[in-house]
Parts: C-alpha cells; sequence; structure tokens
C-alpha cells in the first residue's frame, strides 16, 4: 500500500493520511469533536514535511490544512463525516469506512464526491499539473475549505477573549445572554460567595412562571466538568417548574452528559461551543455595553450551493 501512495500527486498523499487520522481521532473521542480540536490533534500527532507545512498561496493557510479540508468535503459526500454547528461526527459508514484503511478510505470517498458532482451535472474542475501535484482548483470546495479555516480562526479568537475573562466577567456573560433570550436575572451570585447557585433566570419580573432556570456557572476553560457537580445542581431543583442550566467556559465529561441526558429533571448542559454559538445567535439582542464585553463583528461571504 506504500508504494501506491507513493504514487499518488502530493496533495493526495497528504489527504489519504490527515483523512483517515481525522476520522480515528473522532471515533477516539466518542464519535463527535469541535473541527478545530480535530485539527490539533492531527498537529500534534503526524508528522508533516516542510512542503505540507508551507503557507499554500491560493488560500493564504497552511498547504495540509487546506488539504485536508478541501478534501474532507469527500468524506461528507460519502456520508462518512457531518459537520454541524463546528462540531464534527463520524457516521456508522464512516466507522465502517476507517477499516477500509488509510488509501481505500480516500478512494471511496473520491468516487463519492464525483458520483455527487455527476449527479448535480457539474464539471469536476480538478486537475493535475505537470509536476503531478493535484491543483485545489474546485473553486466551490475551494471556498468552502477556506471559510472552515476562517470560521476555526475566528472561533479560537473568541474562545481566547473568554479565556482572559475572570470568573465573574464570564457569570456576567451568562447572565447578560439570558437576559437577550428575554429572561429576568434578579439574582446574580455575587463576589465572594462560594457555593450554591451563580444565576436565577425567570420568565416573568415575579418568577411566577414556569420554568424558572436555576444556573451554575464555572470557568474553568482546561477543565471537563465531572458527574458530581451535575448531580449537585440537581439537587438544588426542588421546586416544581425550576430547570438546571449548567454553562461551562470548558467541557462536559461524557458521563456528565449522559446524565443530564437520563435525569427525570430537565437539566441544559451548555459549554463553550454551544455558549458561543448562542451569543452569535443572540448578540442583536444584547445592550450595547453587554456587546462590549464580548465584542463580535459580522462578516458575510458569499456561499455554495453545495
Amino acid at each position: 500500500m506504500k508504494e501506491e501512495i507513493e504514487k499518488l500527486a502530493k496533495s493526495k498523499q497528504t489527504a489519504v493520511k490527515t483523512l483517515f487520522a481525522a476520522l480515528k481521532i473522532i471515533k477516539a473521542a466518542g464519535g463527535s469533536m469541535p473541527g478545530k480540536e480535530v485539527m490539533a490533534k492531527m498537529r500534534e500527532s503526524l508528522a508533516f514535511s516542510d512542503w505540507e507545512k508551507e503557507i499554500y498561496e491560493k488560500t493564504g493557510y497552511i498547504r495540509w490544512e487546506s488539504i485536508f479540508l478541501f478534501y474532507s468535503i469527500d468524506l461528507i459526500k460519502a456520508g462518512y463525516l457531518r459537520k454541524n454547528k463546528r462540531i464534527w461526527y463520524l457516521t456508522e459508514e464512516g466507522e465502517k469506512a476507517l477499516q477500509k484503511g488509510p488509501l481505500e478510505l480516500m478512494k471511496s470517498a473520491n468516487v463519492a464526491y464525483k458520483q455527487w458532482y455527476k449527479e448535480n451535472k457539474l464539471k469536476d474542475e480538478r486537475s493535475e499539473t505537470e509536476a503531478g501535484e493535484e491543483e485545489l482548483t474546485d473553486s466551490g470546495q475551494l471556498q468552502r475549505a477556506t471559510i472552515d479555516q476562517l470560521e476555526i480562526q475566528a472561533i479560537e479568537g473568541i474562545k481566547d477573549a473568554i479565556n482572559q475573562k475572570n470568573a465573574y466577567e464570564f457569570q456576567d456573560l451568562v447572565a447578560a445572554l439570558l437576559r437577550a433570550m428575554k429572561y429576568y436575572t434578579p439574582f446574580i451570585s455575587p463576589k465572594g460567595r462560594d457555593g450554591g447557585l451563580d444565576v436565577v433566570a425567570y420568565r416573568d419580573p415575579l418568577g411566577a412562571s414556569e420554568p424558572r432556570i436555576k444556573v451554575q456557572v464555572k470557568h474553568k476553560p482546561d477543565t471537563t466538568v465531572p458527574v458530581n457537580d451535575i448531580r449537585s445542581l440537581v439537587g438544588l431543583l426542588n421546586k416544581s417548574g425550576d430547570i438546571g442550566l449548567f454553562v461551562t467556559s470548558g467541557r462536559f465529561t461524557n458521563e456528565s452528559e449522559k446524565f443530564a441526558r437520563d435525569s427525570h429533571i430537565h437539566v441544559r448542559l451548555i459549554d463553550i461551543d454551544a455558549f458561543i454559538q448562542l451569543w452569535q445567535q443572540f448578540y442583536d439582542a444584547l445592550t450595547d455595553e453587554e456587546k462590549n464585553w464580548l465584542p463580535l463583528h459580522k462578516v458575510f461571504f458569499l456561499g455554495t450551493n453545495e
């Protein structure tokens, strides 16, 4: 197989190892993972040549990253991978395709992509140069890969800004988001208070209408929230109409997520990615002062019909 891979154009050789590695990484993470983290894991675990680490002039980004994101569209068309709001999901078909090995995985995904092109009566724009390097010339696919890279870069910037906040500033962001969602926040935990609830939110000023949301906030970007923390929140939901909300600037363990799903009392978990999505969604409903706490700038790109 090694000899067969070495006969491929250099960009396809890069695609072979990165596509396979990405699906393996997502599988090891339990079947889903933020795209940025998949890229980071590949950066740590794979050996790249100087050519692969160069800036690719067509996109302005590192060549291997551009190649991977370009060919990841093949994985999507083959049904091996789904991307939804920056989270990448390994499908059942993708898990089975891993058994094919790196080369056959890439080939089968490429066949699926070409079939999609044919069914949509589009012209396949991929071509090879005289030097044997496949040019990434499919304009729609190249555009999608570039937008993926820009989105990853943008989210990284937002996360860095959140990470620089202290615990009470992040708590204020959570309360502001709830107000933008048309909740009242009569209680926000004061500085120095330890334990208990961090925010209480109501649908009406008096808290007479259900649901009444009891919120715990944890600002620890580099940690995962253990299940005992979720159990503690559930223990505070002692009135009819109470629901729990746990917001973290990090992530939740798989056990925490399972406990929340199975709980007889409604508990919603919001990790850093979900928080950023909601901040983007309700940004226009924030006050000008609240926007300044975590300001965003909207940029629109020409889309594709894929």
